[in-house]
C-alpha cells in the first residue's frame, strides 16, 4: 500500500511537469509581485508649471519640440534604448561533516557461581561473563560547490506601453534577427523611472524594476540542440 501511494505521488508530480515538455521556462508575471502594486498606486499630485506666450516663442524653452527640449521617452508610444550589459559571477562552496560512535556492554562475571554453572550448558565460546554487548557507529560527509559565470552585451529598442499613476513607465521591447535558418530573439520588459533615462534616451538594465530579459533562438540549430520530446518525457516520469 505504501509503495502504491509513493508511485501515485510520483506520477502526479510528473504529470504537472509534462506540460512543460518542449517549452522554454516561463517568466513570473510581474503583476504578481509587490513592485507592480506599489507602482500602480497613485502618487502625490505634481505642481503644474505656468507657461507664458514668451516661453512658447523662445528657443530656450523646455518643450519637446524646442531646440534644446527634452526628447527622452515619457509617454505611451515613445521609444527608448535599453542597454543590457550583464557580467555576473558567483562562487559558492560548502562542506559538512558528522560522526557518531557508541558502545554498550553488560555482563555478570561472578554471581555466587551461577554464571559459571550456566556456562557449562552453553555452546562452546558462549559465556555469561559478557551477556550483552552492543556497538554502533555512523559517519557523514558532504561537499558542494557552485560556480557560474554569465556575460551578455546587447542593445534593444523598447516602447513605453503604459504610464502608471505614480509616473513610472512600463516598457516592452523585442528584437528578432534571422541568420540563415536560425532566429535570435531578444525580449525585455519592466518598469523605469523617467528621471533614470539618460539624455541620450537610453537606460541600463540595472535601472529597470521587475526586469524580464530573454535572449534565445528558434530554428534548425535550436531544434537540434533540444532533447526529443520522448526523452524529455522519460526524464520526467522515470524515478531513476
Amino acid at each position: 500500500m505504501r509503495h502504491t501511494l509513493l508511485v501515485c505521488l510520483a506520477l502526479a508530480a510528473a504529470c504537472g511537469r509534462l506540460e512543460d515538455v518542449g517549452k522554454a521556462p516561463s517568466f513570473t508575471p510581474v503583476e504578481n509581485g509587490r513592485e507592480y502594486y506599489a507602482m500602480t498606486t497613485r502618487g502625490l499630485p505634481a505642481t503644474a508649471e505656468r507657461r507664458t506666450a514668451t516661453d512658447a516663442a523662445s528657443l530656450w524653452a523646455g518643450g519637446r519640440g524646442s531646440l534644446l527640449g527634452d526628447r527622452r521617452a515619457a509617454h505611451s508610444g515613445d521609444i527608448l534604448t535599453v542597454l543590457i550589459e550583464i557580467d555576473d559571477r558567483a562562487e559558492i562552496s560548502n562542506s559538512t561533516g558528522r560522526t557518531r560512535s557508541a558502545s554498550e556492554g553488560m555482563g555478570i562475571p561472578h554471581l555466587f557461581g551461577i554464571p559459571q554453572r550456566i556456562d557449562e550448558n552453553l555452546p562452546t565460546g558462549a559465556s555469561m561473563s559478557s551477556a550483552v554487548s552492543a556497538s554502533g557507529s555512523s559517519g557523514y560527509q558532504g561537499d558542494g560547490s557552485v560556480a557560474r559565470k554569465e556575460k551578455l552585451t546587447l542593445k534593444v529598442a523598447a516602447t513605453v506601453v503604459e504610464t502608471l499613476p505614480n509616473g513610472i513607465l512600463r516598457i516592452m521591447g523585442s528584437q528578432e534577427v534571422r541568420v540563415n535558418f536560425e532566429i535570435r530573439e531578444l525580449i525585455v520588459e519592466g518598469f523605469v523611472r523617467p528621471e533614470d533615462i539618460s539624455r541620450q534616451n537610453s537606460i541600463t538594465y540595472d535601472k529597470i524594476a521587475g526586469a524580464r530579459i530573454s535572449y534565445g533562438g528558434r530554428g534548425q540549430i535550436t531544434d537540434v540542440q533540444q532533447p526529443r520530446y520522448g526523452q524529455q518525457i522519460a526524464d520526467i516520469i522515470l524515478p531513476f
